[in-house]
């Protein structure tokens, strides 16, 4: 067991006082400053009832006012608060504010849904000292949390669980990684269902905006633009199905989802079910992706391209992290001269590029259990564009870092766009764990390359600037202020 002494002289490393929390509050400093001050948001929707208890800890070893129920507390008025306090205090000659911007670490339980919500947030803020976040596992699938160390089994709630995982927070490593933005411009359907989740029910990550551009063919009466981002990837075919009929399940019936084992098992089932299990290896899907979508691609310092999708690709994922669907890395580890003969580079996490990979069926997923086992390298990019035109479904199946839609297709002479880009970066905190690799890590290229034969495989000027942005640039991450917190991951 810990003493007092101990238990107070850890608390203070992390401890942030109430005059930089609440607003005119009485400024009472601590006697040192602390090496390692955390704020920490909480979604106690996650995780069964392990978000509740997780909160109510953090609350009983830190001050209860650096500890956020996310919901109850936006995490873009907290932050724009607290920002405008400590650079308030600077401006009056307060050394401890500047100390406590400068060190200041963020950490956010929930679902990769509720880190991107807190990463998007910090990245609209524009903040003079972005912190860096760590995340804790409280989802099903947990790719944020096991790309930079942290695990993806739910963790410990107790008061020793907390200590050791405020220890690794403090000890932990920043690294930038790369942000995504997705456009999506479509008519919005006039009629239809995709019960039990709405038409434009769309993930809390698009919300709604109107751009004015004199170039965009699309921008018209009728049409819709949708803007998000993403940290982890965008996926699209029969992988978001499975992971709609999950959330849609969850959301009529959120009683059956209070533990990770479970959900990880109702998933699986679900996966067998939808009908892509005992799918051809040979015969391409009805709904392949080659049928229903044009795909083009931009590479660093050049121009669209069309990108060709074979016709057995069921499902295709735009992957950022080595961590997909519970922490499989879908690009896996190439062999080295096969990889640069085809003109691809490492697959860091902060180059601006982002790796495109295919999958046939469910089977074809399963690759990824075996050793160096990956889906069909496609391509690496700086953006990618899909274009749907009226043909082969009236829907399909799209997913962001874990939050899936349904999307209507056009049933007319319409067109249904979905674009991504890159846009800036974010500073993460990993451990000595982390399966995400940097290209500033001088260790990271042996890291990226197998170089075993037995991996098999199928700075911009103005104008550019411009082409890359002719459908639309969006410059916010924000959520809408109003949604359920519980149908976030």
């Amino acid at each position: 067991m810990m003493g007092d002494s101990m238990l107070n002289h850890i608390l203070s490393e992390y401890y942030i006082p109430n005059y930089i929390l609440v607003p005119e509050s009485e400024a009472k400093k601590p006697p040192c400053v602390p090496s390692c001050p955390v704020l920490v948001f909480i979604n106690s929707k996650s995780g069964g009832q392990l978000g509740g208890n997780l909160l109510s800890t953090y609350r009983s070893v830190l001050n209860t006012n650096q500890v956020f129920y996310l919901g109850e507390t936006k995490p873009d008025k907290v932050l724009h608060q607290i920002y405008a306090t400590l650079g308030s205090l600077k401006q009056r000659g307060d050394g401890f504010a500047s100390a406590i911007e400068s060190s200041l670490r963020i950490i956010v339980a929930g679902g990769d849904g509720t880190a991107g919500w807190l990463l998007g947030v910090i990245s609209d803020l524009k903040l003079p000292h972005p912190p860096p976040v760590a995340t804790v596992p409280l989802g099903t699938g947990n790719n944020l949390p096991f790309s930079f160390g942290w695990g993806k089994k739910n963790p410990g709630t107790d008061r020793q669980s907390v200590f050791s995982f405020l220890e690794q927070v403090k000890n932990a490593t920043e690294m930038k990684i790369d942000s995504w933005h997705i456009i999506m411009r479509m008519r919005a359907p006039k009629e239809g269902s995709c019960d039990p989740i709405g038409p434009l029910e769309l993930p809390h990550s698009l919300h709604a905006f109107h751009r004015i551009s004199q170039t965009d063919k699309l921008g018209m009466d009728g049409y819709h633009s949708f803007r998000g981002g993403f940290w982890n990837y965008f996926s699209m075919g029969m992988d978001a199905q499975v992971s709609y009929a999950f959330h849609s399940e969850r959301k009529l019936h959120p009683e059956k989802f209070r533990n990770q084992l479970i959900n990880q098992g109702t998933y699986i089932k679900l996966g067998c079910t939808q009908g892509w299990m005992f799918g051809s290896l040979f015969r391409p899907s009805p709904t392949n992706i080659a049928q229903i979508a044009k795909v083009k691609v931009m590479r660093k310092q050049g121009q669209w391209e069309d990108l060709k999708i074979p016709r057995s690709i069921g499902s295709i994922v735009c992957l950022n992290l080595p961590s997909f669907s519970g922490g499989f890395n879908p690009w896996g580890t190439p062999y080295r001269k096969k990889f640069l003969d085809r003109g691809l580079t490492p697959p860091f996490v902060d180059d601006g590029l982002i790796e495109i990979v295919g999958f046939r069926n469910v089977l074809h997923g399963l690759v990824l259990l075996a050793p160096n086992g990956h889906g069909t390298r496609l391509a690496q990019a700086n953006a990618v564009r899909f274009e749907f035109k009226k043909g082969a479904a009236n829907h399909t199946f799209m997913r962001i870092d874990g939050e899936p839609w349904k999307q209507p297709l056009p049933a007319d002479d319409e067109t249904v766009v979905v674009e991504i880009s890159h846009f800036g970066q974010v500073c993460m905190l990993a451990t000595p764990l982390c399966r995400s690799r940097s290209m500033h890590d001088p260790s990271s290229p042996t890291a990226c390359y197998n170089e075993d034969n037995n991996s098999s495989d199928e700075g911009d000027s103005p104008d550019d600037l411009e082409e890359k942005r002719k459908f639309g640039a969006a410059d916010s991450f924000k959520f809408p202020d109003e949604f359920d917190i519980s149908y976030l991951s």
